[in-house]
């Protein structure tokens, strides 16, 4: 289709913004708008250049015949933590509290604007790590999840508690909760990760890394590769952390059931950003 600099402009960038960290030849835009490549370049200069400035990300060239254009969303120090702020002030919210110290978060995990902004700089901080999936365990991980990998642009891989019929044959492990001590299993459909795949593990919230350390173990059964952690909210009051690197965006720093009294503050991602 023959377009004007102004279309072109245009469906470029929706056709960027729609294809995070997926590589796209110079020549596939050039047959798609009929237009030399010099012309794509000062194009692709011109989304560059302004998505930098907006703060959206930024648009990486590699050359060469197998080379091509990747869109690879970034979010500033500023709008991080404008996101960090909020979730901080939602989450001191008294009514949250629930029983064993845990907090309420069904609505922030079900809001598709909030969880878009937190995949966003997920995405950014692990940018320049080689990831194949995103792994989580069932069931409140799965939005933070997704939302993590639609800006990755890779797939969702689950882990349950328990055997499903409709997923064949599984691996399963057992392994130590790290707040209870208690044995608890594990299981990941055989088909749902390939042999030595780079995984990004993510959860919603950990207290002393149980389950992250044993999504870890499950891991190893594929031969695949940990390309990070990410955790939405953290509890410091674990006596034994069970896993070290991890990138949290939110630190529950003190609860206290008698007063209902919820203290939050900011986690580790600064030094990832």
């Amino acid at each position: 289709m023959k377009l004007r600099r102004s279309g072109r402009l245009v469906d470029m960038t929706h056709y960027l913004l729609e294809r995070p960290h997926q590589l796209i030849p110079l020549t596939f835009f050039a047959e798609r708008y009929e237009s030399a490549k010099s012309s794509i370049s000062e194009d692709l200069a011109i989304i560059k250049q302004t998505f930098e400035q907006q703060g959206i990300g930024t648009v990486r060239t590699l050359p060469g015949a197998a080379g091509g254009v990747q869109y690879i969303p970034k979010m500033d120090a500023e709008e991080a933590e404008e996101v960090v702020a909020y979730l901080c002030e939602q989450l001191s919210r008294p009514d949250r509290l629930l029983p064993g110290g845990y907090l309420y978060m069904t609505d922030i995990l079900g809001d598709p604007r909030i969880m878009n902004k937190i995949g966003r700089l997920y995405a950014s901080m692990f940018a320049d790590r080689p990831v194949d999936v995103v792994m989580t365990i069932a069931t409140n991980g799965i939005p933070f999840a997704y939302a993590i990998a639609n800006f990755l642009y890779v797939p969702v891989v689950i882990v349950r508690h328990d055997n499903k019929v409709t997923e064949g044959p599984m691996v399963s492990i057992n392994y130590v909760s790290g707040s209870s001590r208690r044995i608890q299993t594990m299981v990941l459909s055989k088909r749902s990760l390939a042999e030595g795949a780079n995984v990004l593990i993510v959860d919603d919230f950990m207290k002393a890394g149980g389950t992250i350390n044993g999504m870890i173990s499950l891991l190893q059964e594929f031969n695949g590769n940990v390309s990070g952690i990410g955790v939405l909210v953290e509890s410091e009051e674990a006596k034994e952390r069970l896993v070290d690197e991890y990138i949290s965006l939110v630190k529950l720093s003190e609860v206290d059931v008698k007063e209902k009294r919820i203290s939050v503050k900011e986690g580790n991602y600064k030094a990832f950003l």
